[in-house]
């Protein structure tokens, strides 16, 4: 051991750094709290919300779980109002309660708080505002916005609501009950710039190529200068419930940026889509159609879901 100067010119002697102490015993791994027979449960829904009404075979077979067990968890639900059975042909169905969950959880924003995380990525990824539209009636309302850079002009706020025909929310109404496109296809349209489409028959034809593309990009339609990348989301049933969209100024989104954002909006989307429940396809390259895009925005990559129609919560 050496020594040390004191500042009255003493000695002292060094100490030496102390042993490094190593932990000896592991950290314990992550507990796992879940029950198997409440995830059980969990598939045996989904799989009646995809299916039903189904038979006990269909739906035991689609929860990986045994027809005895898939018949008691039934049985449990429906003592709760949760299943119903048809008796004459033996099907079950979702109950009537979940009306009054699904109410519920619309009011306490629950799709809103289960798409932050996905736009804050996307919005993050892209440099750009993302944003979450829902269909209410005849009108689109926006339902969350994550704002990248607080510079950047907003288009839209929460609760803000817009037109079906013109925008990303076009997305929604390709995807609407047809009485609902009927009906607002016979209304006299709204034109916001020189660019919004008002031509019903091109609307039509228009939805149509929406659904089967799976994707929409607008520009200065709602908004002159702006430019919407937007991607349909899914619930467990596979009815389209949003859209999820990113929205830029055209000085920003000059050729060829649409091309290399669209697979971003689109996994997003895809990602919400799989957190909702829903069963989609995995990312496939070269299935991005390059018809009916805005001028000189040829694009290809990407990943598509099904297209076809389905009934919105909203």
């Amino acid at each position: 051991m050496g020594t040390a100067k004191t500042s009255n010119g003493t000695s002292r002697p060094k100490l030496k750094a102390p042993p490094n102490i190593t932990n000896t015993f592991p950290e314990s791994p992550p507990r796992d709290y879940n029950i198997a027979a409440v995830d059980r449960t969990l598939d045996l829904l989904e799989a009646l919300s995809r299916l039903g009404p189904a038979s006990l075979a269909a739906l035991a077979e689609s929860a990986g779980c045994t027809r005895t067990a898939a018949f008691r968890l039934l049985r449990t639900l429906q003592a709760r109002g949760f299943t119903i059975q048809d008796e004459a042909r033996g099907l079950w169905r979702l109950g009537a309660r979940w009306s009054a969950l699904g109410r519920a959880a619309s009011e306490q924003g629950a799709l809103a708080a289960t798409a932050m995380p996905f736009l804050a990525a996307l919005g993050k990824a892209t440099g750009e505002n993302a944003y979450l539209r829902v269909r209410d009636g005849m009108e689109s309302e926006t339902v969350a916005i994550y704002q990248t850079d607080p510079a950047i002009r907003m288009y839209s706020e929460v609760g803000k609501r817009g037109p079906l025909h013109a925008g990303s929310s076009r997305l929604l109404l390709a995807f609407a009950p047809e009485a609902v496109q009927t009906q607002l296809l016979a209304q006299r349209l709204n034109r916001f710039t020189p660019a919004t489409r008002i031509d019903a028959s091109w609307i039509a034809a228009d939805l149509q190529r929406i659904r089967t593309r799976g994707y929409l990009i607008t520009s200065d339609e709602v908004v002159a200068g702006a430019v919407s990348i937007s991607a349909p989301v899914r619930d467990a049933a596979g009815a389209v419930v949003a859209v999820l969209y990113i929205s830029a100024p055209s000085m920003r989104m000059r050729p060829p940026r649409p091309r290399a954002v669209l697979p971003q909006v689109m996994d997003a989307a895809a990602k919400l889509s799989q957190a909702l429940g829903a069963l989609v396809k995995p990312t496939q390259t070269g299935l991005v159609r390059e018809d009916s895009t805005p001028a000189g925005w040829p694009l290809n990559g990407g990943m598509l879901t099904s297209s076809r129609p389905h009934t919105i919560f909203r």
